[in-house]
């Protein structure tokens, strides 16, 4: 967020930092609007013409929505994965078209709009000391998800405390693979557990409450650093576990190594996307390929792993054994359950032959 956008407004010349997606160039043309139709605002951001809203707050959300629908229902269905994404990305552009004004104080000047300084905050990590630029989309999201994080997402296995979880950073919102964890038998001994990727740290919450007394979780995303020890923290398990701000493995070597990978080898088309997509499956065939070195005697590596990719035709279902075997591990026992999220059971969605199939496993390895 360091890109200064300008635009003449009433014949003044306007200016503001530009918030957009960083994967998506910002616009060069600014129009303000306080009122249009769905189809004449399409026409514009179809031109590459942003458009800023300065009409009601509640109307413009209900313009971005009839915008969407008018998309959405021209869209083709893609049962190719490629394809989808190639569109997903496409409409997301799009939809970063329609834009909104935040002052610093996280106040917005359109009627009937909330102050979403606290959105902004968590997105940002301080407030604004400058007019912020906005897609109208990107900030709805982003006030959905500071709710989410006020709110926090109870955790069975951690008997129903809360995680809370703050935007850019995976939430275990779909965790039926928490349990696994939290069931699997331990390695003997077991009194020292990595959690490599913690993102919110739930792993490595779950490790400590089954009484494994020195984790290090580690992670190479600030934000999630910063909520993982904000979890750990509030759950008052400091004295256990460690946070460490790294990529991959800290030094030494641990009785436990545990990893939940992203599931699907692709590109991701926004930043929120990091924690879903790996191109080529670079960070799990590096863990794989790696944790063994940093393996005590008798330790055992805990892979979380979905298999929607070989549903998709993104990876052949014996790339990963053949992963397996290569970095000198074995499957010693293998865990499976099937995703109960409400994705999982939509038969309309141009994924769903995949998703239905779709099973979750906790690969327990360990040396050959």
């Amino acid at each position: 967020m360091n890109q200064t956008i300008h635009w003449t407004e009433h014949g003044q010349s306007m200016q503001a930092m530009w918030g957009g997606d960083s994967r998506h160039p910002a616009p060069t043309q600014i129009q303000t609007i306080s009122q249009i139709s769905a189809e004449q605002a399409l026409q514009h951001m179809r031109q590459n013409i942003a458009l800023l809203w300065r009409g009601d707050y509640h109307q413009g959300k209900q313009l971005l929505a009839a915008i969407k629908k008018r998309v959405h229902s021209k869209a083709r269905t893609h049962n190719d994965f490629h394809k989808h994404r190639l569109q997903q990305a496409q409409h997301s552009r799009l939809f970063q078209q329609l834009l909104i004004e935040i002052q610093p104080d996280g106040q917005i000047s359109n009627n009937r709009a909330p102050n979403v300084a606290g959105a902004i905050t968590d997105v940002y990590g301080s407030p604004n000391h400058t007019n912020l630029l906005l897609p109208l989309h990107l900030l709805l999201g982003y006030i959905g998800a500071h709710e989410w994080h006020k709110t926090g997402v109870s955790i069975p296995a951690l008997n129903e405390q809360k995680i809370h979880v703050p935007y850019g950073v995976f939430s275990p919102v779909r965790g039926e693979y928490l349990q696994l964890v939290a069931e699997a038998q331990l390695p003997e001994p077991c009194h020292s557990a990595w959690d490599i990727g913690t993102g919110s740290g739930v792993l490595a919450a779950i490790l400590a409450q089954r009484g494994i007394a020195h984790i290090t979780a580690t992670d190479n995303n600030p934000r999630a650093i910063a909520c993982a020890q904000a979890n750990i923290q509030r759950l008052g398990l400091t004295g256990q576990i460690h946070i460490q701000h790294t990529s991959l493995f800290p030094e030494g070597r641990a009785d436990l190594i545990i990893c939940n990978p992203p599931w699907l080898p692709a590109k991701p088309s926004s930043d929120i996307e990091t924690a879903l997509y790996d191109p080529a499956h670079q960070m799990l065939q590096s863990f794989l390929s790696q944790a063994l070195n940093h393996l005590n005697s008798n330790g055992q590596v805990w892979l979380i792993m979905s298999d929607i990719a070989e549903h998709l035709g993104l990876r052949s279902s014996e790339a990963l054994p053949q992963w397996i075997q290569s970095a000198g591990l074995k499957v010693i026992h293998k865990t499976d359950i099937q995703p109960t999220h409400p994705k999982a059971h939509q038969h309309h969605h141009p994924l769903a032959n995949a998703r239905n199939r779709e099973i979750t496993s906790l690969w327990q390895l360990s040396a050959q």
